[in-house]
């Protein structure tokens, strides 16, 4: 007669598991970081390229929810250069320059695929 024993438990082995499942995650948000700041790059109104070439985005973990936080660093004077070439603004001499939409439809590509592919993570149990 054969007999097995076994003491303690799969406890790291489960957490070493759980930590690669969520690197992978993250790999996916990565991409898709990557690729949103590439678009508004892309979509960004020039003229001298700064506000196109300053666009950066962050993965930020708060709980269980993780998110993709696209930022751009050209701030003139306080102001955020890419808000203002969105929505407009005044100028010294009291005019108005109006804004363009710009950043929403260089990204809704890019949310669409993540949309995409997590729903085909959820279907796929």
């Amino acid at each position: 007669m054969i007999t097995f024993r076994q003491k303690g438990d799969f406890s790291k082995a489960s957490r070493y598991l759980e930590r690669l499942k969520e690197a992978a995650k993250l790999g996916v948000l990565d991409k898709y970081g990557r690729e949103g700041v590439a678009a508004l790059a892309s979509a960004t109104p020039t003229e001298t390229g700064l506000t196109a070439s300053s666009w950066t985005y962050e993965i930020e973990r708060k709980g269980s929810s993780v998110s993709i936080v696209y930022k751009n660093s050209n701030i003139n004077k306080g102001v955020p250069i890419a808000v203002i070439l969105q929505y407009g603004h005044g100028t010294g001499t009291g005019g108005w320059v109006q804004g363009r939409d710009y950043i929403n439809p260089a990204i809704q590509p890019v949310f669409d695929r993540i949309a995409d592919e997590a729903w085909k993570e959820v279907t796929r149990i």
